[in-house]
């Protein structure tokens, strides 16, 4: 007999990753519009949300015992869900450890602990020999991540720490105890003096312009921008706190910082899909 939520909606992609990652994925009955992760979800199951929005009456018609969604930015397709009699489960993980637990707890949720343990170890025993990797370089080289570009905003927790695993240093570390976006806001001047020595760029639902990135006032100077290290993670790898992020998220950052520092990446930490064009110098045949 099957125990927990039989009607899953997932507001956000890393939930339904998870489930389809536990074999659990008949329980999702809705999805966001942004899943990318597991393809076969989007063929699948009907996109009802956004990532701010979301089809309420579509939702509802669903008949979900659980919806499941992400931050305070969600907080108000939460507050209508829960005035019409939804069970309404939001997460806030921001930490590579805070992903765990929303993954472990998630795996409880559905009675799949045991699953979710195991999916646990092995993400996590994956983040070891990456950072086993990393330790081997030379040098580590200072990081800029651009999680936005107008305003510019950068230092979003998970991602700064999985920096550091890869084996890089951000350059705003003390940004990543700021939850809020508009808290993590920073000028071009701040950037330039920081000098990084790579730029890495993820526009969430936006394609990354290496040319508006190079073409900004005195940023010529910077050594990533001299030396032409600029490269673009796709937000469906690396801006979902959840099994993307902790698998080819941080495989992407690996490589980039490996070429970076001049050390070919291990085959087997290679990325697994499609990469910046930039990066193919950087991975083993």
């Amino acid at each position: 007999m099957s125990i927990g939520p039989q009607r899953i909606v997932c507001m956000t992609e890393e939930t339904t990753e998870i489930l389809y990652l536990l074999g659990e994925e008949h329980r999702i009955v809705g999805i966001s519009g942004f899943t990318y992760r597991p393809l076969r979800a989007r063929r699948e199951k009907p996109k009802v949300s956004a990532f701010t929005s979301a089809k309420i009456d579509k939702i509802l018609e669903l008949r979900p015992d659980l919806v499941l969604g992400f931050s305070d930015l969600q907080a108000q397709i939460a507050h209508d869900l829960i005035r019409a009699g939804t069970n309404v489960l939001v997460f806030n993980q921001r930490s590579v450890d805070e992903i765990f637990e929303m993954l472990t707890m998630l795996a409880r949720i559905v009675g799949a602990e045991a699953a979710g343990v195991a999916l646990a170890q092995e993400l996590r025993n994956e983040l070891a020999q990456i950072e086993q990797s990393a330790q081997r370089f030379a040098r580590r080289p200072l990081v800029f991540f651009e999680e936005w570009m107008d305003p510019l905003i950068s230092g979003i927790r998970w991602v700064d720490e999985l920096i550091e695993i890869a084996g890089g240093v951000p350059i705003f570390p003390g940004l990543r105890n700021q939850n809020a976006a508009k808290d993590r806001i920073v000028t071009t001047e701040a950037v330039k003096a920081a000098n990084p020595e790579v730029v890495i760029a993820s526009w969430c639902g936006r394609k990354v312009s290496k040319e508006k990135i190079r073409s900004r006032a005195g940023w010529e100077s910077i050594e990533a921008v001299r030396s032409g290290h600029i490269y673009e993670i796709k937000s469906t790898y690396i801006l979902q706190p959840g099994p993307a992020s902790l698998t080819e998220g941080v495989r992407q950052l690996h490589a980039i910082l490996s070429h970076v520092a001049e050390r070919e990446v291990p085959k087997e930490l290679a990325p697994r899909e499609a990469v910046d064009p930039d990066l193919k110098r950087a991975s083993v045949p």
